[in-house]
Formats: structure tokens, C-alpha cells, sequence
């Protein structure tokens, strides 16, 4: 029997239309505490649009979002990376001209609190705050296995390592949810299985191994994960939704969505 999880972030009769086109139509759904959400479909389901809208790149024309239980819907994405929502992209948006270590830190400015006399003289609390914050980046490169590149400008690093980056800066938000867009596509078996490690391993914590860092050290409450490989989503999902034409179709276990006769029809596929 699944156990029963307090929901952090709430989504409420979506409605989101582009000249008429439902991108979402009346989409609902919860994701609790301590829960990896995968959120799957054909392309063109929706999926993308959902996360844009959680993150405040879309302005749905109806339904709430609720996040902690407060209501975020049309909020500024940076007021919502500030409650603790962060994301990865389906098309990788990175600094190319800077180097992995640049990039990881660049998130980190979001967070810093020093005034500007502080930051302009740096002395004081302007230059301990940006120390901190510079360990807290090492320990995310050293947790996805990028030291050797963090010096390397990304721009010319491998399309997987690049992606690996990516989720770099997201946790270097600090989230409360995480939400990732389809961080597998494009790589290889090795480089996915990677992937699904480092995504485990965020959500369960890594204990006193990064003590300076919360999100490594504790893991991070929630995750939602868009994604193809159903084979990667079957083995790490905790609940799945399954969006068909802005519509959610199905909500279940993996068994029971893999099982579910009107998902095999509009995304699995019929069993020859």
C-alpha cells in the first residue's frame, strides 16, 4: 500500500492555451514530501508546458498552483527560485563562454546576501559569505564528478557533461522541489545510468559526506522528473502521471501505470 505523503507542491485545474490549443486542459495534480513524480506522455502532451508554468516561465488563464500552501500561480520565477523551486531545461541554457565552475556559481549570486558597500569594498562579511558559497560549489562539482572540467569552459565540454552542469546550478539553488526536464535525452546507456545515480542520490541525502551543503547533505524534499526512458522512470518513479493532449490520462503506482490499458494505447504501446 503506498504511503501517504504531505503534499508540498499542488497543481489545480490547469488551463493553459496558445491561439486556442490546449497545452494543458484542467491538469491536476499533487507532489508530496519525499517523493520522486515522474510526469510522462507523447510529445507534445504537455509536459514542458506544466513545468514552465510551475516555475513561472508560462502564465496559466486558469487554475492555481500551491506551493508550501501558498498560492505561487503567475509568480516571478525568480521570486519562486528564492521559495525553492529550481529546474533543468529539455534544451541545456548554460553560460558557454564560462568555465563549470563559473556557471555552478552564477546560481549562487541568487542566494548571497551581502549589501552593496559590502560587496563593492569585499571585506568583511561580503568576502566570508562569498567563501561559503564558493565550498558549497566545490562540493557539487566533487558530488557530480566534474573536477576534472571545472576549470574547462562548458561550451566545449561532451552534450552529457554539459547536462551534468546543468543540474550542477539547480542544486546550487539550494530547491526544496527540483523539477527536471527530460535530463536524460540525448545520452548514452552509460551516461544515463549516471544520471539516475546522481537523482537518487539528491533525493536521499549523502549524510555528513558534504556537511557545508543542505541540498547534498539532506537531499531535497521533492522531485519532478520528465522523462522518455520509461525504463530509467519504472526503476526511480515513486507515482507517475501521464499527460495525453493536455490532458492527464492516468495517476498510479509504476505497476499500475504500466498495466493501465489507456496509457499502453496513447504512449506505451499495445503489446505485440
Amino acid at each position: 500500500m503506498e504511503t501517504e505523503r504531505n503534499v508540498l507542491l499542488q497543481v489545480d485545474r490547469l488551463m493553459l492555451s496558445f491561439g486556442g490549443v490546449f497545452a494543458l486542459n484542467e491538469v491536476s495534480l499533487n507532489a508530496g514530501e519525499n517523493e520522486i513524480l515522474a510526469v510522462i506522455g507523447p510529445n507534445g502532451a504537455g509536459k514542458t508546458a506544466l513545468l514552465n508554468c510551475i516555475n513561472g516561465f508560462y502564465k496559466p488563464q486558469e487554475g492555481e498552483i500551491y506551493f508550501d500552501g501558498k498560492k505561487i500561480t503567475r509568480m516571478r520565477p525568480d521570486k519562486l527560485t528564492k521559495l525553492g523551486i529550481a529546474r533543468t531545461f529539455q534544451n541545456i541554457e548554460l553560460y558557454t563562454g564560462l568555465s563549470t565552475q563559473d556557471n555552478i556559481m552564477a546560481a549562487r549570486h541568487v542566494l548571497m546576501r551581502q549589501n552593496f558597500i559590502d560587496g563593492a569594498l569585499y571585506f568583511g562579511r561580503a568576502l566570508r559569505e562569498e567563501i561559503a558559497h564558493r565550498r558549497v560549489v566545490e562540493e557539487i562539482i566533487d558530488f557530480l564528478e566534474m573536477a576534472p572540467m571545472r576549470k574547462r569552459v562548458v561550451g566545449v565540454l561532451p552534450y552529457g557533461m554539459q547536462k551534468r552542469v546543468e543540474l550542477g546550478r539547480a542544486l546550487a539553488l539550494e530547491p526544496k522541489v527540483l523539477l527536471l526536464d527530460e535530463p536524460m535525452a540525448g545520452m548514452n546507456l552509460e551516461e544515463k545510468e549516471d544520471i539516475a545515480r546522481f537523482i537518487l542520490d539528491i533525493f536521499e541525502g549523502q549524510g555528513d559526506t558534504y556537511p557545508d551543503t543542505p541540498v547534498l547533505r539532506d537531499g531535497i524534499r521533492s522531485i519532478i522528473l520528465v522523462e522518455h526512458d520509461m525504463g530509467v522512470v519504472m526503476d526511480i518513479a515513486d507515482r507517475i502521471v501521464v499527460l495525453d493532449f493536455g490532458r492527464k490520462i492516468a495517476e498510479g503506482t509504476p505497476d499500475e501505470i504500466k498495466t493501465n490499458p489507456e496509457v499502453i494505447s496513447a504512449y506505451l504501446g499495445k503489446e505485440g
